[in-house]
């Protein structure tokens, strides 16, 4: 649980920013015909925008460790025990690459992910073909996806950490994560702009609750691989197919209208969905939790000859925190 707060709070940060960024320029850049007055509304929106970035970029210098003192994995352990000249960083790409179960759900995750970066970049432009003069409302129904989309990460997360069903859950929540944008791409047309919120909120739930999921998913599959480098080849795989699938949908409504649109990304999402069930759930880090937790029975501690312990004792030191870590999450459910 601790190790996937962990996660979830980068998430739900990541959530928070994508909601204001949905709330606030549909305030401050209304829809004006006169030129010179929205260049005005967008360069204060910039100034803002660069205000902001400015005082985290300052934070970040002087309130942000170059890393933790305890680290919070047991993958990170294990690689602070390795000498820095025998780790290769190209050597754990190519063995991730190399690794099927995890290519897979590469793929299906930007294919998810894609989708919904699609769909927030292009909400606007659906709502204001359907809905004229609703600017401030697409923008509420953007805020709705992700703040729905924050409360189904948590849930999501919570019903992961009991049940350990991470291929089934991930399964699951992709096919309504389908089913959802199916119901939404049926009724954005129908003139009732409160359906479209609800149907939005639904389709951010699961859509936006996938996240995290992914990347519990990936960490489980590549243990003892570091998870920035799984996590990042799965914002990789995202970026990519977003790009690609915002141009796409973006054509396609030019020529074919909304639903069109909407159908290309319910395909892209099936074809994820029945890649996700060809994911082979091998538990890599939950296996080495249970040996961990097998063997603190026998772990002894031996009386520090120096001060100054050696690398070897300070691995061993490391080895001990997850052990009684993993005894703690069992026995009392941290």
């Amino acid at each position: 649980m601790l190790q996937y707060v962990r996660r979830n709070e980068t998430i739900l940060a990541l959530e928070m920013g994508i909601a204001i960024g949905f709330l606030i320029p549909p305030i401050l850049v209304p829809n004006v015909d006169n030129v010179e007055e929205l260049a005005h509304h967008i360069k204060i929106m910039f100034y803002i925008s660069a205000g902001v970035a400015t005082i985290i970029f300052i934070l970040v210098i002087i309130v942000f460790q170059e890393k933790p003192e305890l680290p919070p994995t047991q993958a990170q352990a294990q690689a602070r025990c390795i000498p820095p000249e025998s780790y290769s960083y190209l050597a754990s790409i190519w063995r991730l690459l190399r690794n099927k179960p995890f290519m897979l759900l590469v793929v299906s995750y930007g294919l998810n992910v894609g989708c919904f970066y699609a769909v927030s970049t292009l909400l606007n432009r659906m709502i204001i073909e359907h809905y004229p003069g609703e600017e401030v409302n697409a923008g509420r129904i953007g805020l709705t996806i992700v703040i729905a989309g924050m409360v189904g990460s948590l849930i999501c997360g919570i019903w992961l950490d009991k049940t350990k069903t991470y291929k089934q859950t991930t399964l699951v929540v992709y096919v309504l994560s389908l089913i959802g944008m199916l119901v939404y791409a049926s009724t954005l047309n129908l003139g009732h702009l409160w359906v479209v919120f609800v149907t939005s909120g639904v389709l951010g739930f699961f859509m936006t609750g996938y996240l995290p999921l992914g990347f519990e998913f990936a960490v489980e599959l590549t243990y003892p691989e570091s998870e920035g480098t799984s996590s990042g080849l799965l914002n990789c795989s995202a970026q990519i197919f977003g790009i690609i699938f915002t141009i796409a949908q973006g054509k396609i409504i030019d020529r074919w209208g909304t639903l069109a649109g909407n159908i290309f990304l319910c395909i892209f999402l099936l074809i994820g969905a029945i890649m996700t069930g060809f994911i082979k759930s091998n538990l890599r880090r939950q296996k080495a939790n249970l040996q961990a937790g097998g063997q603190s029975v026998s772990v002894s501690i031996s009386p520090m000859a120096s001060s100054h312990p050696s690398r070897e004792n300070m691995c061993l030191r490391l080895s001990l925190y997850f052990v009684l870590q993993q005894v703690l999450l069992v026995h009392f459910g941290c």
